[in-house]
């Protein structure tokens, strides 16, 4: 294998971590931040790329770190590896409630898996990390994703995090329709664009938005039940002076009177 092969286990329900044991000398790429504790013997450190490429030129280490800066992540990535003689534990935790989904991309087709922007969370050495462009107008424009996806390439495992729960559906030559943001990740030979709802009268008033993400044809795709933007919108009524507010006899009326 050219990723480096290691062992893990996920904890957790609603709010998850993985547990990464590394053999000695294997190392595992991460987003900065998302170390949550390391056993003796782990170092790590801070480099402008995912290490797939150690040759690679000052320049092409620049326009990989600039595209990290397009897909929303930090410009620089973490490494961990084990130093000592022995195995030896790392964990990472997800930024926010939800679901880390392990996956071997050895079984992927293309050794390639699209995902929303700001799922990667880790993966095995040798993984690459890099930027997909959404080609189709109303994919990027109403898809939830918009037109900067990520793309991660290699034959390792990888660890992707997402909102509520992850379900994994097998495509077979068929259709299927998501709401949208609600997309994890797909397999790249899948195609992705965006549907209307429904007539005039769903799109409206049926609760489900105007659009509906449509993946195409035979492959997997990965669906979250509770995007972190949507949570952030559910969430959005009761911050400020939601509290206070609500113990009120006007309610949410009460803000009009407020000078």
């Amino acid at each position: 294998m050219r990723s480096h092969e290691i062992d893990y286990k996920i904890f957790g329900e609603d709010i998850q971590i993985v547990e990464i044991e590394l053999d000695p000398m294997e190392t595992v790429i991460a987003e900065a931040g998302s170390m949550l504790f390391m056993e003796d013997g782990i170092l790590f450190e801070t480099k402008m790329g995912d290490g797939s490429q150690p040759e690679q030129s000052i320049l092409g280490k620049l326009f990989q770190a600039g595209s990290r800066v397009l897909m929303g992540e930090s410009l620089f990535m973490t490494h961990f590896t084990n130093r000592s003689s022995i195995k030896r534990k790392v964990a990472f935790a997800a930024p926010y409630p939800g679901t880390i989904k392990a996956v071997n991309l050895a079984n992927i087709m293309g050794n390639t898996l699209i995902v929303q922007k700001d799922a990667f969370l880790c993966a095995a050495m040798g993984t690459s990390i890099s930027i997909h462009f959404n080609k189709r107008l109303g994919a990027g424009f109403f898809g939830g994703e918009g037109f900067i996806l990520e793309k991660i390439q290699g034959d390792g495992m990888a660890f992707i995090h997402s909102g509520g729960v992850v379900i994994e559906r097998q495509l077979v030559n068929e259709t299927l329709r998501i709401d949208t943001g609600c997309v994890v990740g797909f397999e790249p030979q899948l195609q992705f664009d965006i549907e209307r709802s429904g007539s005039l009268k769903s799109m409206i008033f049926g609760g489900e938005g105007i659009f509906l993400a449509t993946l195409r044809g035979t492959g997997k795709v990965w669906i979250q039940s509770l995007p972190i933007s949507k949570l952030i919108q559910r969430l959005t009524p009761y911050g400020g002076n939601a509290n206070k507010e609500s113990g009120s006899i006007l309610g949410g009326l009460g803000s009009m009177f407020e000078s």
